[in-house]
């Protein structure tokens, strides 16, 4: 099976037409029908996000019931894959009960990642590249955040974690050996005073994401002193996501990576 949500759907939709079996209103009213998934009167998803963006939509569970989270996510599953964010035990456990025979079910209690598979789904590997940065052991929920969303749309990642500052010599390894292997993109999560996105993006030619998470006390507490150290950063190729933004990091990466992948292909 191919690795987007709703492309086997897509393919079938697009071979009626092709052969003459169904009209061209047919065919759209088909492709419209199937966009949006209902479940019950209380969600709406997104199902050909995938195909559209080339990310799939990703349930946030915070505030939903766990009932209602397990219903959501078998919906998606219905295409192949669901994919679940800030989960906590009790909906983590919820889901993994609701699991079907035919799928599979991976969970990370730290940071809530659910990843739920048909078991004949398989991820197509796209050739993008991306690099993961933590500075702190603190901040590697977030960037694990940001790493089950990479993998999962099918780029190589490489991660390296408790790098920061306090210790800058312990970066420039792992650094070296993303700049040697060609990464696309570099995510770098920092809490405290945020400052280690700012060194790497003045050392390397890639695009930057830095990540503030809200590791952090006192003034500035809760990530905003690392927001506005990553907003305020003098080197040039950063760009900065949300307090504990792991997956909107995840996900900028993986469309920066995938269409340099494809350039590249091209």
């Amino acid at each position: 099976m191919r690795s987007a949500v709703g492309a086997p759907f897509l393919r079938e939709i697009l071979e009626k037409l092709a052969k003459g079996l169904i009209s061209i209103d047919e065919a759209e009213k088909l492709l419209r029908t199937q966009a949006i998934g209902t479940v019950s009167n209380f969600a709406k998803l997104d199902i050909s996000r995938e195909i559209r963006k080339g990310i799939p939509e990703i349930i946030l569970a915070e505030r939903k019931n766990p009932e209602d989270l397990s219903k959501i996510a078998l919906k998606m599953l219905e295409k192949g894959r669901a994919i679940v964010s800030r989960a906590d035990k009790d909906q983590i456990g919820a889901l993994r009960r609701s699991v079907p025979t035919d799928s599979t079910f991976w969970a990370d209690e730290k940071t809530g990642m659910v990843v739920i598979k048909k078991r004949s789904f398989r991820v197509q590997k796209t050739g993008g590249k991306i690099g993961i940065l933590a500075a702190g052991t603190a901040d590697i929920p977030t960037a694990e955040e940001a790493r089950v969303v990479a993998e999962e749309m099918g780029c190589e990642v490489l991660t390296s974690y408790d790098v920061g500052v306090a210790g800058i010599h312990r970066l420039f390894p792992p650094l070296k050996e993303m700049i040697e292997k060609d990464v696309d993109v570099i995510v770098v999560v920092a809490g405290m005073e945020g400052a280690l996105p700012s060194v790497v993006s003045g050392l390397v030619d890639v695009p930057v994401i830095g990540v503030p998470t809200s590791v952090g006390y006192g003034f500035g507490e809760k990530g905003v002193a690392a927001l506005m150290a990553m907003l305020q950063a003098c080197s040039l190729g950063l760009a900065v996501v949300n307090i504990d933004g792991g997956v909107a990091a995840g996900v900028m990466a993986v469309l920066i990576a995938n269409r340099a992948s494809k350039s590249r292909k091209a």
